[in-house]
């Protein structure tokens, strides 16, 4: 299958014990990967582990892994950020967020670099050579949203609910949120979603595409794995060509667009072509 140009060079996959410490578990059959938020006692809220090491998961999955499944243990996704991390003290082993900026100690190009860190968890999920699905039962709050909204898929259970938090926690979105939520929903309504901080169900997340599938409660998995399935089913390298091309349409021009289009077909004619020709 075509590699992405921009997957990192692979490394070995998290540790069972790595991953239990930052709230996950993995779970990697052939082609599918299922990922799942594993922190039940905190509704599965996440810290700045659980996001360095999805990057790790990123960085590591093997070649041949085509679908990602992100879900939430339980009957919720995910709570958002862990709020410990805006204490002092910060989670066990962990760095505080806001540890020195209250007297000018701390160094803002650290925490700058810091967050950039943390994104790359988020990041990789927009890789062409996968396809991303959320499976969203209950709230995804806050950077729980994010990650649904870093996914190309997001199947949801009737009982799930959207929430933009951080502007009423005094914050912005800084995981990679904003410009799918944009794309998606438009400036608009990105504003009222993030400003009122207001819960959105899945019909209405269904009506303004935030949603891919909306589903009751007890269909959840069998769609989820119905989508892997049929996912599956389609070629693996026009895929990856595929979603090439439509993650760079919104910034292409026509003509840019279309001669994208030209020399990706060109290369699926080419190889198309090599594979019927008789061997030698």
């Amino acid at each position: 299958m075509a590699q992405d140009p921009q997957a990192p060079a692979g490394r070995d996959l998290p540790t069972e014990e790595e991953l239990g410490r930052a709230g996950l578990r993995l779970a990697v059959e052939g082609a599918v990967a299922r990922v799942t938020i594993s922190r039940p006692e905190r509704r599965n809220a996440m810290t700045g582990r659980t996001w360095t090491t999805l990057a790790h998961i990123g960085q590591a999955l093997p070649d041949d892994v085509r679908i990602v499944v992100i879900a939430g243990e339980g009957d919720i996704f995910s709570a958002g950020i862990d709020l410990n991390m805006f204490t002092p003290e910060g989670v066990d082993g962990e760095r505080s967020i806001v540890a020195g900026l209250a007297d000018g100690s701390a160094d803002k190009a650290d925490l700058d670099a810091y967050i950039s860190e943390l994104q790359q968890g988020f990041l990789w999920l927009r890789r062409s050579d996968l396809v991303t699905i959320a499976a969203v039962r209950g709230h995804a709050i806050g950077a729980g949203f994010q990650l649904a909204l870093s996914c190309d898929l997001r199947i949801l259970a009737d009982d799930a609910r959207f929430c933009m938090k951080e502007p009423a926690l005094g914050l912005v979105p800084d995981l990679t949120g904003t410009k799918p939520l944009v794309d998606i929903v438009g400036v608009h309504r990105a504003t009222e979603i993030c400003l009122t901080a207001r819960k959105v169900g899945a019909e209405e997340a269904r009506e303004l595409g935030l949603a891919t599938l909306v589903v009751g409660v007890d269909e959840l998995d069998g769609a989820v794995n119905d989508a892997v399935a049929a996912l599956l089913a389609t070629n693996p390298d026009a895929a990856v060509a595929t979603k090439a091309l439509l993650r760079q349409a919104p910034g292409n021009t026509l003509d840019e667009q279309c001669a994208a289009e030209r020399a990706a077909q060109v290369e699926r004619l080419t190889a198309l072509a090599a594979a019927m020709a008789p061997k030698a």
